[in-house]
């Protein structure tokens, strides 16, 4: 799927491509130069212009504290939250380096808490801290991981711990936080370094500002892995709503026509980003939104050996509508199922307990392909997050 901030661009082109058509025939003594100027208006029509959020660390009495990258020479860069498209779920958190955006990670660490860096080039990273009134500089860490985040506190020399936040023009706030797609402590390396999380703005979750932070280090290993066993998965159902409010079931399918459960889990005590699984037999399959040339894009699960599972709602009667992913705002990938009549029914996950959380399709990354999977190319990870 190409990227798209409001609708698929194969069918903005296949229109525009019309439209100029028909523009040559009915000005034909028009220079070419007008043709190319008018088709570059068009385009312009569907740009947005990046909205900046304020990225902050929250007092107790309500005050706010920059959150600047600093330079070993200790010059400051700002940092933002970038929100680049008409959704603010999900942005990316960057420090501003004259005109480069410099990406910012929490980086692998064996320490009690992790570094959040601004990454400038090769071995080269800048740390970040929130600087009071006073003109102190209070370290940003990593201080837990709870499931797919960890949060981010500023962290005074008294240990005294501060949200950060990320505040638009209009008032709005959102949660700064790290996301990990991968399991395993390492995402990916960057630059020579090793990533331990993506640093993203997202919608407040109603929970994670009170997470306890990691025990000091001596105490910590054997009890922390306690805790993690100690936790019970919560399932969530995740459902198509159509437009009159009913729910119909998401089911993978094989070659055969076998029909297996999707579900969200819960696997720790934060449900802000959450898995999505095909439960195969024994197995949890990742469903990933895979690359395609097609004007929507297909949503599948992906087994261990690279085979490929249709995933599908199921109207009353039985009818298999497409879950496709349809469009792209900025890091959101909007999922939807589509009805044989060419509707589309939004996708969510449903706990035990009431909560709601939006299907997404996510990605971490500018470009198409965010990494392959058993020789299938992903183009975005599906998640249940916070609406």
């Amino acid at each position: 799927m190409k990227n798209s901030r409001q609708i698929p661009l194969r069918s903005f082109l296949k229109y525009s491509f019309i439209l100029g058509f028909l523009f040559l025939i009915t000005s034909c003594n028009d220079k070419p130069t007008e043709v190319k100027k008018e088709t570059a208006e068009v385009e312009e029509v569907n740009t947005f212009k990046d909205i900046l959020w304020n990225v902050v660390a929250i007092q107790k009495d309500g005050k706010s504290m920059e959150i600047k990258a600093i330079d070993p020479n200790g010059n400051t860069l700002d940092v933002k939250a970038f929100q680049n498209s008409n959704q603010d779920s999900f942005m990316n958190v960057k420090a501003i380096d004259g005109d480069n955006n410099l990406p910012i990670k929490v980086i692998v660490s064996k320490d009690r808490f992790s570094p959040v860096k601004a990454i400038v080039k090769s071995q080269v990273a800048h740390d970040l801290v929130a600087i009071n009134e006073a003109g102190e500089k209070l370290e940003v860490k990593g201080i837990v991981r709870s499931g797919n985040i960890v949060v981010l506190k500023a962290i005074d020399k008294d240990e005294t711990m501060f949200a950060i936040k990320a505040i638009s023009p209009d008032g709005k706030m959102n949660d700064v936080k790290g996301i990990k797609i991968n399991t395993k402590e390492k995402e990916m390396t960057s630059k020579g370094f090793n990533v331990h999380a993506h640093v993203k703005a997202m919608h407040p979750s109603d929970n994670e500002d009170d997470f306890e932070p990691n025990e000091k280090p001596k105490k910590k290993t054997k009890k922390k892995t306690k805790k993690e066993k100690e936790f019970k998965d919560i399932i969530w159902n995740v459902k198509a709503v159509t437009n009159e409010g009913t729910n119909l079931d998401i089911k993978a399918f094989d070659a055969e026509g076998n029909k297996f459960d999707v579900k969200a889990i819960q696997e720790s005590k934060q449900h802000s980003f959450m898995n999505i699984r095909a439960f195969v037999n024994k197995n949890e399959l990742p469903i990933k939104i895979l690359v395609s040339e097609d004007e929507f894009a297909p949503v599948k699960a992906i087994g261990r050996d690279g085979t490929i599972y249709d995933v599908k709602a199921l109207t009353k009667d039985g009818t298999k509508l497409d879950v496709k992913g349809i469009s792209r705002s900025g890091n959101i990938i909007h999922v939807k199922a589509i009805n044989t009549d060419g509707t589309s029914y939004g996708v969510k996950a449903f706990s035990p307990d009431g909560k709601l959380n939006d299907v997404k399709g996510i990605k971490i990354f500018q470009r198409e392909k965010e990494l392959s999977i058993r020789g299938n190319e992903v183009y975005a990870h599906l998640k249940a997050i916070q609406q």
